[in-house]
């Protein structure tokens, strides 16, 4: 009897067939290329490493997320990385602690989680990002949201918007200008997360309710929002989204909304996140932040392309095959890949080339069209 379930993946993961692992690879080629222009230089980190040094460097439920197994050589627990961000922190920490700051650093590489969810139910997905070690300034912001731009748009994203937040809004405002005490400043982050203006004012955070309405359209948010600093506790932050903004200018959509924490638990006084018009969800996510285990400040941003992928799979046309007879002139066929040409070498008198997907066959030394 034939097991039907043989050949099935597992939930949450797929294959990438031939077309949509073309447009992977030229999405992840294009993304490090624009930051290499750019100076930041692309490191490797393994997939696996001791799970105690991942989740060292992770907060919260983050190192729950991935999938752990024992080293039958150390007998130490490893884990599958599901970010690969802190483990460029590790690197910077360690094998580049001695190098010039700022340091510019770039990576590309599979992540895998142990489950999605429903916003993003995929458990692998390509992370693709730069990290910029030893500023989180306004200088340093600007640069990685206008390199993010460039980066998507050079890998075929186009109408790209971008949602600012300040994720330690709370934290800052509660200090001096709405004071709250310990308890309270986590109630009424749960409340601005759930956007319950009448949750707020009954966990005694009336001051923070205006704060559900400073968003929308970056220029009219931003006037809401200072209108609403009038003790001038948020004035460095202001000053700092408008100068960020303007840098961006009309290279994309700008939106505000100064409460949003989710994916931005761990960032500092900015972060924000990548939209693409015609694909779904959000296409990354950065900010400032601190490297934990060395406190080091540090900006970044990381890119999750499989929904441009997708979007892109559907109006890519794929490159010409050129189909190459039996007995073909071989150096003619080198020249012609030099210049771009994919070929497919027949291996038999039987093999078709219009079957095989190509557009043309070499005649002689030359492209003749079927």
């Amino acid at each position: 009897m034939t097991d039907q379930t043989r050949d099935l993946l597992p939930e949450g993961l797929e294959d990438r067939l031939p077309q949509g692992a073309a447009i992977t690879s030229n999405i992840e080629q294009e993304i490090l290329q624009v930051m290499d222009g750019h100076g930041f230089d692309r490191v490797r980190p393994p997939l696996i490493e001791f799970e105690k040094s991942l989740a060292g460097r992770m907060d919260g439920v983050q190192p729950r997320r991935m999938f752990r197994f024992v080293d039958p050589t150390s007998l130490r627990t490893l884990a599958l990385r599901s970010d690969i961000t802190v483990q460029v922190g590790r690197i910077a920490a360690t094998g580049l602690a001695h190098a010039p700051r700022p340091l510019r650093l770039s990576y590309a590489g599979q992540v895998t989680r142990i489950t999605g969810d429903q916003l993003e139910p995929s458990r692998e997905r390509l992370q693709v990002g730069a990290e910029l070690v030893g500023a989180d300034n306004v200088a340093a912001a600007g640069e990685m949201v206008s390199l993010a731009i460039e980066a998507l748009e050079a890998a075929g994203a186009s109408g790209i918007s971008i949602d600012f937040t300040l994720p330690d809004l709370v934290d800052t405002l509660a200090a001096s200008a709405f004071p709250l005490d310990a308890a309270q400043v986590e109630n009424v982050r749960r409340e601005l997360d759930s956007k319950d203006a009448g949750g707020l004012r009954d966990v005694g955070g009336d001051a923070y309710v205006p704060l559900l309405y400073a968003t929308g359209p970056f220029d009219q948010a931003i006037e809401k929002l200072a209108a609403i600093d009038a003790g001038g506790a948020l004035a460095s932050r202001i000053a700092g989204l408008r100068e960020i903004a303007q840098r961006v200018g009309n290279h994309a959509r700008l939106t505000l909304d100064p409460s949003e924490r989710h994916g931005f638990e761990y960032q500092s006084w900015f972060g924000f996140t990548i939209y693409a018009d015609d694909v779904r969800g959000a296409l990354g996510r950065g900010g400032t932040y601190r490297i934990l285990g060395c406190d080091e400040a540090a900006t970044g941003f990381s890119l999750y392309p499989d929904p441009l992928v997708d979007a892109l799979a559907g109006g890519t046309s794929r490159r010409e095959k050129l189909f190459l007879p039996l007995g073909h002139d071989r150096s003619a066929a080198a020249v012609l890949r030099k210049e771009g040409w994919r070929t497919v070498a027949a291996l038999s008198e039987g093999d078709d080339a219009a079957a095989l997907g190509c557009s043309h066959r070499l005649s002689g030394d030359s492209p003749v069209k079927l």
